[in-house]
């Protein structure tokens, strides 16, 4: 098991452990920087990841942040904190459609962060639209999503972006494609701030027809003078999706589970694969 401060396991280590059958990572964000994966797969020695122990909260944020933008509660906080006193119009925004029920979600990343957010929806009744790449079309029928490209996500009545920071999706999101965002949509970001452009996204935000809900943002901590700070229709929180006391012992919780099938002579379940490798470098999908 290798986590933060473990030296980097390559081929001369394995070299010495004949007898080696699992190495775990218990902190590598699956982008397996501490593992040759090439040299384990070589050896026939499983490589797994369980740092989307942090996923689960991470989707239930996401949804609060749904939540939270269809009701347009970012600007009813501002304004009751502000002291005005006021009632809300039919013309407001979350009055008129703040309902989940039956809308369309549009997901950006169908890793474990997306795939728990979509059984999280199943009451709500959505028609639900995924772009990823890398996400494999069984996945897809298993999951009951519509696979698609980022522009049809992007016009979607909410946008949730689950997707890894990788050099493929540094600001993979830019003004043409907050362009898309249809007027009254909300748009959730609980990734990294870095997928979309900042300015893009301030100027998209300043126009006021839609709602935006947001964990992250590039840089942190946000600038205290950032425009994004003061927009009415922006609902900011400090990049904590990620961050509960279940976390950390979670993902020692489940590399015990992927021990235990291991030694029973079941398939582990959170290999860092090829296609996981692709992501998460950024390489072109196989």
């Amino acid at each position: 098991m290798v986590c933060h401060g473990a030296p980097y396991v390559d081929a001369a280590i394995l070299e010495r452990a004949p007898k080696l059958r699992l190495i775990g990572e218990l902190e590598g964000d699956r982008f397996a920087n501490r593992i040759d994966v090439a040299a384990a797969a070589e050896r026939g020695i499983r490589v797994t990841d369980t740092t989307h122990g942090s996923s689960l909260p991470v989707a239930e944020w996401a949804l609060g942040l749904v939540l939270i933008g269809l009701r347009n509660a970012a600007e009813h906080y501002r304004r009751l904190i502000a002291g005005e006193v006021y009632r809300r119009g039919q013309d407001d925004f979350g009055f008129r459609l703040g309902e989940l029920t039956g809308r369309r979600v549009g997901i950006i990343g169908l890793g474990h962060i997306g795939r728990r957010l979509i059984e999280l929806l199943a009451p709500f009744n959505c028609t639900i639209l995924v772009h990823d790449p890398y996400a494999p079309k069984e996945l897809a029928l298993a999951e009951h999503v519509q696979l698609t490209s980022l522009d049809h996500v992007m016009g979607c009545e909410v946008v949730v972006c689950c997707a890894p920071i990788t050099p493929r999706t540094h600001r993979m999101i830019g003004a043409r494609e907050l362009d898309l965002l249809r007027s009254d949509a909300v748009f959730v970001n609980v990734s990294r701030g870095a997928i979309v452009d900042p300015d893009a996204l301030i100027a998209r935000a300043r126009r006021g027809d839609a709602r935006f809900s947001l964990d992250v943002f590039d840089p942190e901590p946000i600038p205290g003078d950032s425009e994004i700070r003061k927009l009415p229709n922006v609902f900011l929180s400090p990049h904590i999706a990620g961050v509960t006391a279940a976390c950390r012992p979670r993902f020692f919780a489940f590399m015990v589970d992927e021990l235990e099938r291991l030694f029973a002579g079941h398939e582990t379940m959170f290999d860092i694969t090829p296609r996981v490798l692709a992501n998460r470098r950024g390489l072109p999908p196989t």
